[in-house]
């Protein structure tokens, strides 16, 4: 037993004074379950050696009224005078049949103790890769659910995490955004996503070593879908970032020519003027343009040609 304890610490990294402390309570509740009488039960385990002792205590009374857990105060004196009522006396017992319960139980712990603390390990080491983008093999499906392996453990990658349309192939390699790790009953449940805006703006991080060396700072992302390969052919456009929300939401609208940007700082609102040509281009099909543009800068966009804004004036 010992020997085992010792190479799962080595092995598992699970200290063996924390697995001698599980085994002793665990054999101390079983023992307690299988006397049904004396509660008053204490299980050591020699760590050098392997070898158990079971010790139960009795209270020292005047008069005992319960023989599995009392002890009158003549019987107690005989042993040492200097007991006292209320003392508790220890004996040693060896039970039948222990050794059994004794192998089994140890074994059960033990093999939980691993368990836990392998689950633990993974979700430290996944949690401290929320955010970040990682690689794995697609396995299975159940429904819309992808299943993906990830060498040590399995994530998920659910529909509404997923680009529409987006096809898998089973034993696939996947690069996914780590979006959570949940702690469950079953172990750490780790959450995937190819949709989340996180998923672009590391992998131009990966691609471009200007963002890579600091020189380059992503302000902000917005994307219809989820480079190119990765992304599944979307086009991706770059915009230069400016304090200055009025030149912001300028460049957010290329390539539309703006004549005038209106801020209404209070609502977080804007009125955009574009030439009368350029009037579809800036709003995009089905204003598509506008609503990147808007998620983009974070600021409500109201696109107008200059005849709609001298109407309006």
């Amino acid at each position: 037993l010992i020997e085992a304890l010792n190479l799962v610490e080595k092995e598992k990294g699970i200290s063996k004074e924390v697995l001698i402390e599980a085994i002793e309570s665990a054999l101390s509740s079983a023992y307690k379950k299988d006397q049904r009488g004396n509660s008053n039960i204490k299980v050591e385990l020699n760590p050098e050696t392997g070898d158990f002792h079971i010790y139960a205590y009795k209270e020292v009374v005047i008069e005992v009224e319960e023989e599995t857990s009392e002890i009158n105060l003549a019987e107690a004196k005989s042993k040492d005078p200097l007991y006292n009522e209320g003392d508790m006396v220890e004996f040693e017992i060896f039970p039948k049949e222990f050794g059994r319960i004794a192998a089994q139980t140890a074994k059960q712990i033990v093999v939980q103790r691993i368990r836990e603390a392998e689950r633990s390990l993974i979700y430290d080491e996944f949690s401290s890769r929320v955010d970040d983008v990682i690689t794995g093999t697609i396995r299975r499906f159940e429904q819309k659910t992808v299943y993906i392996d990830l060498g040590k453990t399995e994530a998920i990658l659910p529909p509404h995490e997923q680009i529409p349309g987006e096809h898998f192939e089973q034993g696939a390699r996947i690069k996914a955004y780590l979006v959570e790790v949940k702690k469950g009953s079953k172990g750490p449940q780790i959450i995937l996503s190819r949709a989340k805006n996180g998923l672009l703006k590391r992998l131009l991080e990966f691609e471009v070593p200007e963002i890579q060396e600091g020189i380059v700072e992503i302000k902000s992302v917005a994307r219809v879908q989820m480079i190119v390969r990765e992304l599944k052919g979307e086009k991706i456009d770059v915009i230069l970032w400016d304090e200055d929300p009025a030149k912001f939401i300028t460049r957010a609208l290329s390539p539309a020519k703006v004549c005038e940007v209106k801020l209404l700082y209070s609502k977080k609102s804007s009125i955009v003027v574009v030439p009368d040509n350029q009037l579809s281009l800036a709003i995009g099909k089905e204003g598509q343009n506008a609503r990147l543009a808007a998620r983009l800068t974070g600021w409500r966009i109201d696109i107008k040609s200059e005849t709609q804004a001298e109407e309006a004036k």
